[in-house]
């Protein structure tokens, strides 16, 4: 919940370094507050940055008040949406099936789902971090889910915002059960899912978790508010 319609200079402020850069590594994506996809949509036209939305309902429509749907972010020009974030889960109690419902109406409004999974801190500290991954995994990702259409983001719920960063062992192992359980539900094409992480990623630290086996890319959160702390991350990748 950050942005007023004065941050679309910052949209144009990354396009300039992008252009700058020359050739991409990676796919660059901001998902804004719904009040500003449109805005950011417009700044983005003709540029290398998709946008796309935070949260979405799982009904394409009706009696919601205050809810938007996947077909209203892909009518907005919205390429993805992000679905299971760890704020939805705590502060608005999402359970795996709701979660897994809004990632159905993503695939339904053809827009890309990207799924948030991650553990809290008091089950990192009881050992339940890969039962609680593994648990959400099977629970939010849609059966029909391919690689084209649902993007995984690990998000230790203990990190974010905290600058607390898991070890690169810890990520590493995590991110290799979350491949293991994809390729074990979805067979070979469990290999091409890409997995992001999520926790405290800034420039600082992107190019070493990047580097990572199983590390696909990143969910920047505080990092991504400024051109400037963005573009350090995709320098990165």
């Amino acid at each position: 919940m950050n942005g007023l319609t004065a941050a679309a200079k910052e949209v144009k402020v990354l396009n300039a370094k992008l252009k700058k850069a020359g050739r991409l590594g990676c796919d660059v994506m901001i998902c804004p507050p719904a009040t500003l996809i449109g805005t950011l949509v417009e700044a983005a036209k003709r540029t290398r940055i998709a946008i796309g939305g935070q949260d979405c309902h799982a009904a394409a429509s009706g009696a919601h008040t205050g809810d938007i749907s996947a077909e209203m972010i892909k009518d907005l020009k919205g390429k993805a949406v992000i679905v299971g974030h760890s704020e939805r889960r705590a502060d608005h109690g999402e359970s795996d099936a709701a979660v897994k419902s809004k990632a159905e109406a993503a695939l339904r409004a053809q827009i890309t789902a990207i799924v948030c999974i991650g553990e809290t801190e008091g089950e990192r500290d009881e050992g339940k971090t890969l039962r609680v991954i593994g648990r959400q995994l099977k629970g939010s990702l849609p059966d029909t889910a391919t690689p084209d259409t649902v993007i995984v983001a690990y998000e230790p719920v203990w990190a974010i915002g905290t600058g607390r960063t898991p070890t690169s062992a810890e990520i590493l192992t995590v991110h290799a059960f979350i491949r293991k359980k994809l390729m074990d539900r979805f067979g070979p094409q469990g290999a091409a899912f890409r997995i992001l992480y999520g926790g405290s990623m800034k420039p600082s630290n992107a190019a070493e978790i990047l580097a990572l086996a199983n590390v696909n890319g990143g969910l920047v959160g505080g990092a991504s508010l400024t051109a400037a702390d963005f573009f350090g991350i995709i320098e990165a990748a």
